[in-house]
């Protein structure tokens, strides 16, 4: 193939992103390589290197990835002498980051830059090398036919991992820690490792989703993991860690704060502290915004009950809705009037 290169950003380096890189770029593809692709002697693929030969012992999980999709891998000779094997490669990265990457792209998460990678993908196969007569994406539309065809069955990229839920409602994957709902506590539940994120199962159902942590001894807590317990003991919560994480992530915001202080005014630190947890348990039904509007406005009339919260946020919620379809109706007449 001429040249059709696909990038992709995860922020781990393990098999979990080595497989989930290749379904991504085989997807965008739409087949695949009927040919011999060209590898370093990564642990993800490679188990042990046999002499000096390009015989290796490949990773159980590596070989059953590749025949799923039948690629037939070609190990490059270790050390300096496999980095010319593959100098188009190491030039063409070379070029993306000195032309994408500098400086350092600005945004919030892997998911906004992974969107942004592909946009430039994309445009890429408008680009021409030196002095060839075609695009990229021209000479990628003549070689796209000679791929073979996905396999119709996805493969499962992520790790399987079956650990105890301990009595701080958290488990521990990789050295580091993440919560869930405290109903688990004592269960053993199924957890599927992925590249960037990390998704709990209690049998078939999905109990909780984290961004996967990289650093060791690390812990991501989710607060509304442990409400039903906070609320019998609500003297818990602003020491809790989880708390500590919500405020930094932005779910538990300013305007949160202000009415549990109005509340524990109203109440008493006890029941004043039991009403915003009252509250938080309104977020399994509520989008977080409309809580949020729902608190502010609240907070403004002096009504500090989460059933005054919740009237205030479908409030907002049912004004929305009978927007929505004035906004449309706004939009069409612009579109046919200009």
């Amino acid at each position: 193939m001429h040249r059709e290169i696909v990038h992709r950003v995860f922020a781990s380096a393990g098999q979990e992103a080595f497989f989930e890189g290749h379904v991504h770029a085989l997807n965008v593809l739409g087949g695949v390589p009927t040919g011999k692709v060209r590898y370093d002697n990564l642990k993800a693929a490679v188990a042990r290197v046999l002499g000096f030969s390009r015989q290796r012992v490949e990773a159980e999980r590596w070989t059953a990835f590749r025949s799923h999709y039948g690629l037939e891998a070609l190990y490059c000779q270790p050390g300096i002498r496999g980095a010319h094997e593959k100098g188009g490669v190491e030039g063409q990265i070379g070029w993306f980051r000195r032309n994408r990457l500098v400086p350092v792209p600005e945004v919030d998460t892997l998911a906004e830059l992974n969107a942004r990678i592909d946009r430039w993908d994309q445009e890429d196969d408008a680009r021409r090398i030196r002095s060839r007569p075609r695009t990229i994406g021209e000479y990628f539309a003549a070689e796209q036919p000679l791929l073979a065809p996905l396999p119709e069955e996805p493969f499962e990229t992520g790790r399987l991992w079956t650990p105890r839920v301990d009595r701080y409602s958290q488990i521990c994957v990789r050295m580091n820690r993440y919560s869930k709902p405290v109903r688990l506590i004592a269960r053993t539940v199924r957890v599927m490792l992925h590249a960037s994120e990390l998704v709990v199962y209690d049998g078939r159902e999905e109990v909780a989703r984290h961004e996967r942590l990289i650093a060791r001894n690390g812990s991501r807590l989710e607060l509304d993991h442990y409400l039903e317990a906070l609320i019998r003991k609500p003297g818990a919560l602003p020491g809790a860690t989880a708390l500590d994480q919500a405020r930094a992530a932005g779910r538990f915001t300013p305007i949160h704060d202000a009415w549990w202080e109005a509340a524990v005014k109203a109440y008493g630190e006890r029941d004043g502290t039991r009403a915003l947890i009252e509250v938080l348990l309104l977020s399994r039904h509520l989008p977080h915004e409309h809580l949020v509007t729902g608190l502010a406005a609240a907070l403004s009339s002096g009504a500090l009950t989460s059933d005054a919260v919740a009237l205030e946020a479908r409030k907002t919620a049912d004004t929305e809705a009978e927007e929505a379809p004035l906004s449309a109706y706004s939009s069409m007449c612009r579109a046919a009037y200009g």
